[in-house]
Protein backbone atom coordinates (compact mmCIF):
# COMPACT_ATOMS: atom_id res chain seq x y z
CA UNK A 1 0.00 0.00 0.00
CA UNK A 2 1.16 3.43 -1.16
CA UNK A 3 0.57 6.57 1.12
CA UNK A 4 1.36 10.20 1.69
CA UNK A 5 2.37 11.94 4.99
CA UNK A 6 2.11 15.96 5.29
CA UNK A 7 3.29 17.38 8.95
CA UNK A 8 3.49 21.11 9.23
CA UNK A 9 5.82 23.09 11.56
CA UNK A 10 6.14 26.53 12.51
CA UNK A 11 9.82 26.47 12.16
CA UNK A 12 12.06 26.77 8.99
CA UNK A 13 12.65 23.56 6.93
CA UNK A 14 16.47 23.61 7.94
CA UNK A 15 15.98 23.79 11.39
CA UNK A 16 13.60 20.83 12.01
CA UNK A 17 15.17 18.79 9.12
CA UNK A 18 18.20 18.93 11.57
CA UNK A 19 16.30 18.38 14.26
CA UNK A 20 14.79 15.11 12.69
CA UNK A 21 18.88 13.90 12.29
CA UNK A 22 19.64 14.80 16.30
CA UNK A 23 19.21 12.10 18.73
CA UNK A 24 18.08 14.25 21.25
CA UNK A 25 15.00 14.57 19.35
CA UNK A 26 14.07 10.90 19.75
CA UNK A 27 14.42 11.05 23.49
CA UNK A 28 12.27 13.66 23.91
CA UNK A 29 9.24 11.41 21.96
CA UNK A 30 7.84 10.05 24.84
CA UNK A 31 4.31 9.61 25.89
CA UNK A 32 3.14 9.26 22.86
CA UNK A 33 -0.11 6.88 22.30
CA UNK A 34 0.73 3.95 20.68
CA UNK A 35 4.88 3.17 20.87
CA UNK A 36 6.87 3.70 23.97
CA UNK A 37 9.96 5.99 24.12
CA UNK A 38 12.20 5.42 20.95
CA UNK A 39 16.23 4.38 21.29
CA UNK A 40 18.46 5.90 18.94
CA UNK A 41 20.77 2.74 18.26
CA UNK A 42 23.49 4.12 16.09
CA UNK A 43 24.09 7.82 14.61
CA UNK A 44 27.09 8.98 12.06
CA UNK A 45 27.38 12.20 10.69
CA UNK A 46 29.74 12.09 7.31
CA UNK A 47 29.46 16.03 6.10
CA UNK A 48 26.10 16.57 5.62
CA UNK A 49 24.67 13.76 5.92
CA UNK A 50 23.58 11.80 8.71
CA UNK A 51 23.08 8.29 9.17
CA UNK A 52 20.56 7.34 12.39
CA UNK A 53 19.34 4.09 13.63
CA UNK A 54 15.99 4.62 16.38
CA UNK A 55 14.30 1.39 17.54
CA UNK A 56 10.18 1.38 18.27
CA UNK A 57 8.48 -0.71 20.07
CA UNK A 58 4.33 -1.03 19.55
CA UNK A 59 3.00 0.60 22.88
CA UNK A 60 -1.07 0.05 22.02
CA UNK A 61 -3.49 -2.30 21.96
CA UNK A 62 -3.91 -4.75 19.35
CA UNK A 63 -7.43 -6.29 18.83
CA UNK A 64 -7.87 -9.84 20.07
CA UNK A 65 -8.01 -11.46 16.45
CA UNK A 66 -4.47 -9.44 15.66
CA UNK A 67 -3.20 -11.01 19.28
CA UNK A 68 -4.09 -14.31 17.83
CA UNK A 69 -1.39 -14.05 14.85
CA UNK A 70 0.96 -11.39 16.33
CA UNK A 71 2.65 -11.36 19.85
CA UNK A 72 2.22 -7.27 21.15
CA UNK A 73 5.56 -7.89 22.57
CA UNK A 74 7.66 -9.03 19.75
CA UNK A 75 6.12 -5.73 17.45
CA UNK A 76 9.36 -3.59 17.15
CA UNK A 77 11.47 -2.41 15.00
CA UNK A 78 14.32 -0.52 14.01
CA UNK A 79 14.28 2.76 11.48
CA UNK A 80 17.13 3.04 8.97
CA UNK A 81 17.17 6.97 7.82
CA UNK A 82 20.07 8.96 5.98
CA UNK A 83 19.66 12.50 6.14
CA UNK A 84 21.00 14.88 3.28
CA UNK A 85 21.07 17.84 5.24
CA UNK A 86 21.50 20.23 2.27
CA UNK A 87 18.63 18.65 -0.09
CA UNK A 88 16.98 18.05 3.47
CA UNK A 89 15.53 14.82 2.19
CA UNK A 90 15.77 11.98 3.97
CA UNK A 91 15.42 8.43 2.70
CA UNK A 92 14.11 5.26 5.51
CA UNK A 93 13.53 1.61 5.63
CA UNK A 94 12.08 0.38 8.85
CA UNK A 95 13.50 -3.19 9.52
CA UNK A 96 11.03 -5.30 12.40
CA UNK A 97 12.91 -7.04 14.54
CA UNK A 98 10.72 -10.19 14.28
CA UNK A 99 8.12 -10.87 11.53
CA UNK A 100 10.89 -10.00 9.14
CA UNK A 101 9.07 -12.29 6.74
CA UNK A 102 6.06 -10.45 6.64
CA UNK A 103 6.26 -6.94 6.94
CA UNK A 104 7.93 -4.31 4.72
CA UNK A 105 7.77 -0.24 5.08
CA UNK A 106 9.98 2.11 3.09
CA UNK A 107 10.05 5.60 1.66
CA UNK A 108 11.05 9.26 1.59
CA UNK A 109 10.43 12.43 2.53
CA UNK A 110 11.11 16.28 2.45
CA UNK A 111 10.94 19.49 4.26
CA UNK A 112 10.07 22.58 2.44
CA UNK A 113 9.75 25.97 3.50
CA UNK A 114 6.00 27.26 3.53
CA UNK A 115 4.92 30.61 4.51
CA UNK A 116 6.24 31.01 8.23
CA UNK A 117 7.02 27.53 8.78
CA UNK A 118 7.50 24.38 6.54
CA UNK A 119 6.11 21.11 5.70
CA UNK A 120 7.54 17.58 5.97
CA UNK A 121 6.39 15.81 2.48
CA UNK A 122 6.51 12.34 2.28
CA UNK A 123 5.77 8.96 0.59
CA UNK A 124 6.14 5.58 1.35
CA UNK A 125 5.22 2.13 0.80
CA UNK A 126 3.79 -0.92 3.36
CA UNK A 127 4.14 -4.61 2.85
CA UNK A 128 2.29 -7.21 5.04
CA UNK A 129 2.39 -10.68 4.30
CA UNK A 130 -0.97 -12.13 5.96
CA UNK A 131 -3.49 -14.45 4.14
CA UNK A 132 -6.85 -12.58 3.62
CA UNK A 133 -5.89 -9.71 6.09
CA UNK A 134 -3.02 -8.15 4.55
CA UNK A 135 -5.19 -4.87 3.41
CA UNK A 136 -6.52 -4.15 6.58
CA UNK A 137 -2.89 -4.98 8.37
CA UNK A 138 -1.67 -2.05 5.89
CA UNK A 139 -4.44 0.12 6.89
CA UNK A 140 -3.97 -0.15 10.23
CA UNK A 141 0.00 0.68 10.06
CA UNK A 142 -0.80 3.77 8.16
CA UNK A 143 -3.13 4.93 10.18
CA UNK A 144 -1.38 4.56 13.03
CA UNK A 145 1.10 5.92 11.65
CA UNK A 146 -0.72 9.02 10.51
CA UNK A 147 -2.44 9.66 14.16
CA UNK A 148 1.21 9.34 15.46
CA UNK A 149 2.85 11.93 13.42
CA UNK A 150 -0.23 14.64 14.63
CA UNK A 151 1.00 13.82 17.45
CA UNK A 152 4.53 14.23 16.92
CA UNK A 153 4.29 17.79 15.60
CA UNK A 154 4.03 19.56 19.05
CA UNK A 155 6.76 17.56 20.61
CA UNK A 156 8.77 18.57 17.84
CA UNK A 157 8.30 21.99 18.11
CA UNK A 158 8.72 21.85 21.73
CA UNK A 159 12.05 20.64 21.45
CA UNK A 160 13.15 23.03 18.90
CA UNK A 161 11.81 26.06 21.37
CA UNK A 162 14.13 24.71 24.28
CA UNK A 163 17.11 24.17 21.98
CA UNK A 164 16.92 27.87 20.93
CA UNK A 165 15.97 28.88 24.40
CA UNK A 166 12.41 29.15 23.66
CA UNK A 167 12.48 31.94 21.20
Amino acid sequence: MRFAIEQRFARAADEVARAYADPGLYRALVGLPKLTAPEVVHHAVEGGVVDLQVRYRFGGELSPAARAVIDPDRLSWVEHSTHDLARRRVRFRMVPDHYRDRFRCEGSYRFEDDGDGCRRLGDAEVRVKALLVAGAVEGAIVSGLEEHLVDEVPVVERYLAAQRGGA
